[in-house]
């Protein structure tokens, strides 16, 4: 959202303080002047309209051309994840309807604090009765020669992202000078955007302020595994290049290649307005405990102040700044004291919290450790008299907010001291964990939402005012509307508070996103997601490798969306998928090779027959879909099976997969008198089009040669009915435990047509329906008529859908018994030394 210049109450005054009275009879209001229309300043005129709306007349002063955005997503806007909008909190309508004249892209300059005016870049002088400092901070940029090359940058705001994006849509290398929070963000993104990533750390331990060794190699270790180069103990000497950067040269000789630098080394308050104003700097501008500078008529907030000493570069400070600051504003006592910090790392899928002291070196000082190497999880607690004085947490940062409300109370964890480790819900319990009863116990100050400053409190009064939805409360007090870490707390607020009265949206796809079947297949799509890891980072995933549910429905929708481009994930399938086989109950599998459109020749018979005598198979079974099953083959005669089916020119019926199983046929006008049309042959030629090809689930097709119906058409997925005149074609039928025969779709007179209708039919399935919805339910679900719109009425549309089937086709098509047969993936195949028995949920 940009813009020039917005007035939302009319033009700042250019002279006199306060605001005339209208007709002599209201009390003038006070001019507040915000210098600084980021996180700090307009976090404390919503603190101050919360107080006193009318009390004051707002000013607002922006050096960029937006309005407030949240700048700690800005790691997400850089990896695709969000969009600038999406992180927009103050939209402009907040500033109209609050009266407050924003005026953007033009930054102040002096301050005269004698006339009690504020000058700005363009020449506009504005005058104040109270005005607030909100400069934030400056990025440090290491004055190594070729530190001002083009191409080097520093990454604080929109014009740094959008200056990182355009680096990587045009490719080659990146460098990221700094292992802290924001260089580590900063190399996530351009990583995720495809750029070769190598981070440069002066130090041994990746973001060392806030990590120990282990949770920094741990956190080293999981970069690394994405594809990033980490390199600790790297010290800069030189950025290289003519006229644009090409590299960067550390003291010890390497030489590393990048077209874009990107220097993460740390910020320092921006105090030099201030500065020149007179006013009292130290580390930052000097502040008192109502964030009052050495001028009476002057508060500062933010990162650009110093406070009893301390500076703060993280965003938690700023809300306890801003509470006392519009406190003090009315007249109420509410002195800041300092605020105790904790940190997480804003990259998907590595979890990572630290708060405190964790250097172990005070008097008294021990640690708690639990290491699961498995799980990839540390845990570490420094306690100091039975309190807890720092934590360091990596892989399972979920007790964070109890572990940073116990150190910032400094209250007694002594009768915790066993338990304390393996978290609250353990630890309150007794060693019976219980998670709501957690969450309940938590303090109403405690904090809930790290990103926005929201306490336990404030989010169960957001609640209790009629906010009964996940939505609700991050649109109310924007409790888990940024980075999303916190919203299991608030679900469990709200069901705490709530019970069953909880409104709840539409569906997930499973517990380990909160976003829906349609939404993935949606951002897949959008934002061009290749690999199952990618969509769970920039889809926030809960669970750092997914589960049982949510893998093999990504693993689909990649399938179905990157056709020949995307590698199918094994792991990410059932059994019966990994296996190209059906698991019985007791661990044994069978085997259905494909007979096109029903029909078989003494060649595959004797072929059949072969197998079932050589690997001794104690059954045989005509299916309902006219093929032979056989049954009772063991896992590691699989292969040795295959090959020989194949031998006989058989390949794999998919019977175990969520794929075309089969097309049923009738022997149609060659052999039947009642028969019009060939339906065997044109089974056939379904099959031969459609087998291979996966889809949300199993997909039948049946063609009957007379509307006598013998081959059961109208309970199939797809089936066609010959007539005199040419064929019918009908949808959505089920045959199982919820029988539904299936709706027409149309009439054609083609065996071609038949075909090309088929093609699109599946493809418009394969692309809108959702993993595991069989075509029953997914046409009940959308409507017959917008099927009928999509694939019979909008012809072009039709073709393009067949299109996109057929090519889909031309690399769906390759037997998988022959690659195992061949001996490809042997460990799927490994002999088991002891069966153990399969659960349901697995051969499903």
């Amino acid at each position: 959202m940009d813009f020039q210049d917005y007035r939302g109450g009319g033009a700042a005054p250019e002279a006199g303080p306060s605001e005339g009275a209208s007709g002599g009879s209201a009390a003038p209001r006070e001019h507040l002047v915000v210098i600084g229309n980021g996180m700090a300043g307009c976090r404390a005129v919503e603190e101050l309209l919360a107080r006193d709306a009318g009390r004051y007349r707002v000013t607002i002063f922006g050096a960029e051309p937006h309005v407030n955005y949240n700048r700690i997503m800005l790691s997400p806007v850089l990896a695709g994840e969000k969009s600038f909008d999406e992180i927009v909190i103050n939209t402009t309508d907040w500033y109209r309807e609050n009266g407050i004249d924003l005026i953007v892209s033009d930054p102040v300059i002096a301050i005269d604090r004698a006339a009690r005016t504020v000058t700005s870049r363009s020449g506009r002088v504005v005058a104040y009765d109270r005005l607030l400092i909100a400069t934030g901070s400056d990025p440090f940029i290491i004055p190594v020669p070729g530190h001002d090359l083009p191409g080097v940058i520093s990454f604080r705001d929109m014009k740094d992202v959008d200056t990182m994006v355009a680096a990587a849509d045009a490719g080659g290398e990146a460098i990221v000078i700094g292992g802290g929070l924001l260089g580590l963000e900063a190399a996530h993104g351009l990583s995720l955007r495809g750029m070769k990533v190598t981070v440069l750390h002066l130090p041994g331990t990746l973001m060392e302020r806030q990590l120990d060794e282990a949770a920094g190699w741990l956190l080293k270790t999981a970069l690394e595994a994405r594809g990033q180069t980490i390199l600790t103990g790297a010290d800069t000497a030189e950025v290289f290049g003519q006229g644009k950067v090409e590299g960067v040269r550390l003291k010890d000789g390497r030489e590393i290649p990048a077209s874009l630098v990107v220097m993460a080394v740390g910020i320092r308050p921006s105090v030099a307005l201030a500065r020149e104003a007179g006013l009292e700097v130290g580390r930052g501008i000097k502040v008192d405990d109502h964030m009052v500078t050495s001028d009476p008529a002057i508060l500062a907030v933010g990162e650009c102040v110093e406070h009893d000493g301390q500076v703060y570069g993280l965003v938690a400070p700023l809300w306890d700044m801003c509470r006392s600051l519009a406190d003090g504003l009315i007249g109420k006592a509410n002195p800041y004291r300092g605020s105790v910090t904790s940190t997480k790392l804003k990259v998907s899928g590595i979890d990572v919290f630290s708060a405190g002291d964790f250097s172990g070196a005070g008097a008294g000082c021990e640690d708690i450790v639990l290491r699961d190497a498995s799980r990839g999880v540390y845990k570490r607690l420094v306690l100091q008299d039975d309190r807890i004085v720092g934590a360091v947490l990596y892989g399972d940062t979920g007790d964070g907010s109890w572990y940073f409300d116990l150190l910032r109370k400094g209250e007694s964890v002594a009768d915790l001291r066993d338990l304390l480790i393996f978290g609250q819900a353990f630890a309150s319990g007794g060693g019976q964990a219980d998670p709501k009863a957690a969450v309940a116990a938590l303090s109403d100050d405690a904090e809930i939402c790290g990103c926005n400053g929201v306490s336990k409190g404030q989010v169960v009064s957001c609640i209790a005012k009629g906010a009964h939805s996940l939505d609700a409360v991050r649109a109310t007090c924007k409790a888990s509307a940024s980075c999303g870490s916190c919203t299991g707390l608030v679900e469990t607020l709200l069901a705490i508070t709530l019970g069953d009265d909880v409104q709840s949206g539409p569906k997930t796809m499973c517990k380990c996103t909160s976003f829906t079947h349609d939404d993935v297949r949606r951002e897949i799509v959008a934002q061009g997601m290749r690999s199952i890891p990618e969509v769970m980072q920039k889809l926030h995933w809960g669970t750092p490798d997914g589960c049982a549910s949510c893998r093999p429905a990504l693993n689909y929708y990649l399938l179905c969306a990157l056709p020949g481009d995307y590698v199918d994930d094994q792991q990410s399938r059932f059994v019966n998928e990994r296996l190209h086989a059906n698991i019985q109950k007791d661990g044994t599998y069978s085997v259905v090779p494909r007979m096109w459109g029903g029909l078989t020749n003494p060649r595959e018979l004797r072929a059949i027959a072969d197998v079932v005598e050589k690997y001794d198979a104690p059954m045989v079974k005509v299916t309902g879909g006219q093929r032979l099953d056989i049954f009772g083959i063991k896992k590691e005669d699989l292969p040795a099976v295959w090959a020989d089916l194949n031998a006989a020119g058989m390949v794999s019926g998919h019977a175990y997969g969520k794929a075309l199983r089969t097309v049923k046929t009738c022997v149609g006008s060659e052999w039947c008198r009642f028969g019009t049309q060939d339906s065997t042959g044109l089974g056939v030629r379904l099959e031969k089009m459609s087998w291979g090809s996966w889809m949300p689930h199993k997909f039948k097709i049946a063609v009957s040669g007379c509307p006598r119906n013998c081959a059961e058409a109208t309970i199939k997925d797809f089936g066609v009915v010959c007539v005199d005149s040419g064929y019918e074609l009908h949808v959505a039928g089920n045959g199982g435990i919820h029988v539904r025969a299936t709706d027409l779709l149309c009439r054609v007179s083609t065996e071609q047509q038949v075909l090309d209708y088929c093609a699109a039919y599946i493809q418009l399935y394969r692309e809108e329906a959702r993993y595991l919805e069989r075509t029953a339910p997914w046409v009940e679900r959308v409507g017959i008529d917008y099927v009928k719109q999509r694939i019979v009425e909008d012809e072009v549309g039709r073709e393009a859908l067949c299109a996109r089937f057929l090519y889909s086709q031309s690399f769906s098509q390759d037997d998988p018994w022959a690659a195992r047969a061949e001996g490809g993936e042997r460990e799927q195949h490994a002999h088991m030394a002891q069966f153990k028995p399969v659960k349901a949920e697995e051969m499903a």
